[in-house]
């Protein structure tokens, strides 16, 4: 990704917030996450794009869900949950359909096999 994106320096932006929220100076806030000061700074500058793990990281610190570093008014009040439980049950459910229209479809092989073997008996 490039750091320089509206993106990077919103999250940055987001992670200085909750960073001062959390009262937190930028030095702690390093430590806890094992990186330098600078990098911290650049990450918050929106100069360095943090990876994945490195987000959930920082996340993690501060008490918030991932998705609170990208959109701060997002607060994990259950409703994040409950549609996580709704996706995993359509995921699923999806999921228990596909199994199904699987084994259709070895039925339907294993019987058009049998059908072609009887046909090809026959003609002998």
């Amino acid at each position: 990704m490039n750091g320089n994106n509206s993106t990077t320096k919103s999250v940055g932006q987001n992670i200085r917030a909750l960073r001062i929220q959390s009262g937190l100076s930028l030095k702690e806030a390093a430590n806890h996450l094992g990186i330098s000061t600078s990098s911290l700074s650049k990450i918050e500058t929106g100069i360095t794009d943090a990876n994945l793990s490195r987000l959930e990281q920082i996340a993690h610190i501060f008490g918030v869900p991932l998705i609170q570093l990208w959109d701060p008014d997002i607060k994990n009040d259950g409703l994040l949950d409950s549609k996580l439980t709704i996706a995993k049950k359509k995921v699923f459910d999806l999921e228990s359909e596909i199994a199904v229209f699987q084994r259709k479809v070895i039925f339907l092989y294993e019987k058009l096999h049998k059908q072609a073997g009887e046909f090809n008996h026959a003609r002998v």
